[in-house]
């Protein structure tokens, strides 16, 4: 089996794992943004052979703040000690920004929720992380009407 992307990344550009702790709630957020978007587009991709304009509409029904702090919801009880942690820091955070179409509450749970995704990315917990992202679209409800 081979390396995992981040391993790659690290070994390419000879960077040195850093002590995530370390990182902001918000940094490991932004990170955590981009994976929970290449996971989405890369299902969506898989359903099948559509247009990008019904791909995009697709995707955005998942990567909404809205959406994410469902998923947040659904997967509180399935965290560990320290991926509460992450998304209490997450949540807790003062952004800068808030999203368009989505109160601050659930902007902030999307935040914290993001955090945790890319917590466990820099951690190379992707099985884990994974696992979470699954486990939440199981039980999610999407009305794609929205």
């Amino acid at each position: 089996m081979g390396n995992t992307i981040l391993e790659e990344i690290n070994e390419k550009f000879s960077s040195a794992p850093k002590d995530i702790t370390s990182y902001s709630p918000l940094a490991l957020a932004f990170i955590g943004d981009a994976v929970y978007e290449l996971v989405v587009r890369t299902l969506v991709v898989e359903d099948g052979n559509v247009s990008p304009k019904k791909l995009q509409q697709k995707a955005t029904m998942y990567e909404k703040a809205v959406t994410q702090s469902k998923l947040a919801d659904i997967i509180q009880d399935e965290l560990t000690e320290d991926e509460k942690e992450i998304f209490r820091r997450g949540k807790n955070s003062s952004p800068h920004t808030k999203a368009k179409n989505a109160s601050l509450q659930d902007y902030l749970k999307a935040t914290g929720f993001e955090a945790v995704i890319g917590y466990l990315y820099l951690k190379g917990e992707n099985e884990r992380m994974l696992t979470l992202i699954k486990s939440s679209f199981d039980q999610l409800k999407i009305d794609s009407n929205s």
